[in-house]
């Protein structure tokens, strides 16, 4: 039996914008990630498709909602 590798997401700590599955966009800040790439994002912010922001605090994304990841400072 293999044992599972973590994601090299280190360098990705920061400031972060996912696009999710469902037409979702948030960002947030990264704090932790798990060995099945979940991710711990802090200061989570929704932005609709309206243009409104929704300030949803600290979320755990699971790895199967992620379409895109996208550094948004220079790491």
């Amino acid at each position: 039996m293999s044992k599972a590798h973590p994601p090299k997401l280190k360098k990705f700590m920061g400031k972060l914008s996912l696009k999710l599955n469902g037409s979702r966009h948030i960002q947030g800040i990264l704090w932790g990630f798990y060995p099945f790439m979940n991710l711990g994002i802090d200061e989570c912010v929704e932005m609709a498709t309206s243009g409104q922001q929704n300030n949803i605090g600290m979320v755990v994304i699971q790895r199967n909602s992620i379409i895109m990841l996208e550094a948004l400072e220079q790491v």
